[in-house]
């Protein structure tokens, strides 16, 4: 949706959501945005599935776009599109294969991904991290690829009051292996031998919970919320948190970054995938090694003990977010992208390009959603 807000500055812009992921959001939609919502049926209901993607393929003839922008993650919309070869593809690829643990994103056989890949007449990523990986897998040359950072996603800091208390350390998203959540619990004893008041909230879904309950020293020193966090109470814990923490072993990019920047706030992140390129050590976060709790308790207790510093790599991260991903920035770096879609596809089909066109279809199919 911030996408589209952004485009809608651009062109004439129909966004496809499923109708429960569009609903909470439906009121920071732009109205110049046309929103088409749609049921969206279990991946072995094919019927079902059938029907759906005839209703989408109605709705996209009836507004003949000149480009059409897919985020991916649908298995079957992913075998259907070569249905819709008339129109120019653009294909954003968040991740290269799924994370260790993820078995949202393994609902789609990868090579159903690579499939919709090769169908694709642009490629959109977030960091050169992916890019590589795509390169290196041999789905695209680098003449199909464009970095574009993760759009800038969470609550302005600026319409929210601001109740850091110097001791609440915030872990959000979904809970997968990949997290690395176990290092952070791991790196508590040391962290509250520093700061005894120091807290640790865990917010998020994800894997069965017991497993980390069990490595907890000191249960007393963490706060749970272990479901789903509507978007109300996320602005609420990153507008409290202290320290956005990221223990990752593995990472292409993260929207967590994008929402700590957002309120404000500074992040300690580990030095994997596409997180150095989000963070600037020293300046915005500190990055350290996978997989070392002490080095990262090290760095959650240096800002901590400093008010000031933390509050000054807050400052930087905002600004960071707000120059490189605001939803402006990343639309008009978008709308590059499909111009050099329809100027592929005119070449490759002996075409004129229509200098004037200007409508844009953007759809997001699967529940994928950027790292949270």
């Amino acid at each position: 949706m911030q996408l589209a807000n952004g485009l809608a500055q651009h062109a004439k812009v129909l966004l496809l959501l499923p109708t429960h992921i569009a609903a909470p959001h439906v009121a920071q939609l732009n109205d110049a945005v046309r929103l088409f919502g749609f049921l969206n049926p279990r991946f072995r209901e094919p019927i079902l599935q059938f029907r759906m993607l005839r209703a989408l393929f109605q709705t996209i003839r009836d507004f003949s776009p000149d480009v059409i922008h897919y985020q991916g993650g649908h298995p079957w919309l992913d075998l259907a599109l070569p249905c819709l070869g008339r129109y120019p593809l653009v294909l954003t690829i968040h991740d290269f294969k799924p994370h260790p643990g993820d078995r949202l994103s393994k609902k789609t056989p990868f090579w159903m991904e690579m499939f919709a890949r090769h169908q694709a007449d642009e490629l959109i990523v977030h960091t050169r991290f992916v890019r590589n990986q795509i390169i290196g897998g041999c789905c695209a040359g680098t003449e199909r690829i464009s970095v574009i950072p993760h759009i800038q996603i969470g609550r302005d800091s600026s319409s929210t009051p601001i109740r850091d208390d110097g001791r609440l350390i915030l872990f959000f998203g979904r809970i997968w292996p990949y997290k690395g959540l176990e290092y952070l619990i791991g790196a508590e004893p040391l962290i509250t031998a520093r700061v005894p008041e120091a807290k640790i909230l865990i917010a998020g879904q994800g894997e069965d919970f017991s497993h980390y309950d069990r490595m907890l020293v000191h249960p007393d020193r963490f706060i749970v919320d272990n479901e789903f966090i509507p978007d109300e109470r996320a602005a609420d814990y990153f507008a409290r948190a202290s320290v956005v923490v990221l223990p990752y072993i593995e990472a292409s990019q993260s929207g967590v970054v994008s929402m700590a920047y957002s309120a404000g706030k500074t992040v300690v992140a580990t030095k994997v995938g596409g997180l150095p390129e989000m963070i600037e050590h020293g300046r915005t976060g500190y990055l350290v090694p996978p997989r070392d709790a002490a080095q990262l308790a090290e760095f959650v207790t240096r800002l901590l003990l400093d008010p000031e510093l933390r509050h000054q790599m807050g400052i930087n991260g905002k600004r960071k977010i707000e120059a490189e991903c605001s939803p402006d920035v990343v639309a008009r770096k978008t709308m590059e992208v499909y111009l050099r879609a329809l100027e592929r596809t005119a070449r490759n089909r002996n075409h004129v390009l229509v200098p004037d066109s200007s409508a844009v279809t953007v759809g997001r199919v699967g529940d994928m959603d950027c790292d949270r």
